[in-house]
Order: structure tokens, then sequence, then C-alpha cells
């Protein structure tokens, strides 16, 4: 299944509280199950002020989607295309 790397601007992310972003995993995960195994949700990087989302999904529309019943921001959403890791220097 293709994976997309999502970009969510959200000023002061990064000092939420562990409680806030449990809520927010809780309504990801809401949604995530109302929209069907089509689309999974693999982990996400918290900055400061940004949100970098892993997703599987079939398409971009199914993860734009996934944000506008989330109520989640999807400012950028870019498909993978390749994974390298030290490893892929040997």
């Amino acid at each position: 299944m293709p994976q997309f790397v999502i970009e969510r601007d959200m000023p002061g992310v990064g000092t939420l509280g562990p409680g806030k972003l449990k809520g927010a995993s809780q309504q990801s995960c809401s949604v995530l199950r109302d929209l069907g195994p089509e689309i999974q949700w693999v982990h996400s990087y918290v900055t400061d002020d940004r949100i970098y989302c892993i997703y599987r999904a079939p398409d971009e529309a199914m993860i734009r989607q996934h944000a506008e019943i989330a109520g989640f921001p999807a400012n950028r959403i870019s498909a993978v295309r390749a994974m390298i890791d030290p490893t892929t220097a040997d």
C-alpha cells in the first residue's frame, strides 16, 4: 500500500501535554476506524510547530478525507517514493 508523509502546521503543538496528545490520537483513531482498514496511521513526530505523520493509504484523497473529518490540517501530503537508512550505504 502507498505510504505518505503528512505535514501538519500546528503552532505550539510541541508544548501540548500528554493528555492533549492522547486526545488528538484518540480522535484520529476514531476517524480511522470509521474509514476502514484501507488507511493506517503508522506513527507521527511532534516538533515545536508541526506534526509529521506517516500513513498508509490507497491515495492522497483518503488522507485528505481523514484530515477533514478529524479536524486536523494536512498542509502538505507527499508520497514516499523510497526509504533509505544507514544500511543503504552498505
